[in-house]
């Protein structure tokens, strides 16, 4: 599935496990407050519950182009494909008691349009000082000067992350596997 504004191209690298996740799951997080697209503050560290946190490196807008080398870089293409497919299957995470936010290192007016362009029923977060990088050593990489996260998504629970998909590709699919894990986990857990 893939949006008509970006639609993915077949062609795109395939990122490789390079181990920069490895160290997140088990971990509690500590208190990390990041300003939502409605303007108030989350803090991650205290929601309770199961939460989806899938980070992304950033959004593109209609009529502005991507980074140069963009769809080089294994991984980077497909935040909007991605968002949209956790907005299409909402309902679906709202039956398994799984809240969602989307993040990533744009500031959260950048994010608002992506939000309200694409209809998404869920917050996406901002973390313009790379906060999660300097607290849970979320990976990242660098293009035209900007340093952006590399895709993953973390599944928390009551504070602790118990589940990371990493790497993540193609984004789209993303929220199938997270859908399969968390019914595997309820049906676990009950």
């Amino acid at each position: 599935m893939s949006t008509p504004d970006f639609p993915l191209p077949t062609d795109l690298p395939r990122p490789v496990d390079d181990g920069a996740a490895d160290h997140l799951q088990g971990m509690v997080l500590p208190k990390l407050v990041l300003t939502g697209t409605n303007g108030r503050d989350t803090d991650l560290g205290a929601l309770k519950g199961t939460w989806a946190i899938y980070v992304y490196p950033m959004t593109g807008r209609p009529g502005v182009p991507l980074p140069d080398g963009w769809d080089e870089i294994p991984g980077a293409r497909g935040c909007t494909p991605q968002s949209c497919s956790f907005r299409d299957h909402r309902k679906d995470l709202d039956q398994l008691d799984c809240g969602i936010f989307g993040l990533s290192t744009q500031t959260s007016d950048y994010q608002r349009e992506a939000h309200d362009r694409l209809h998404l029923p869920f917050e996406l977060l901002s973390d313009t000082s790379l906060q999660m990088k300097q607290t849970l050593r979320l990976p990242t990489f660098t293009v035209e000067g900007m340093e952006l996260y590399k895709r993953l998504t973390l599944i928390i629970r009551d504070g602790s992350i118990v589940k990371v998909f990493y790497p993540i590709f193609p984004s789209d699919r993303n929220v199938g596997d997270v859908l399969a894990w968390l019914h595997a986990d309820a049906h676990a857990r009950h």
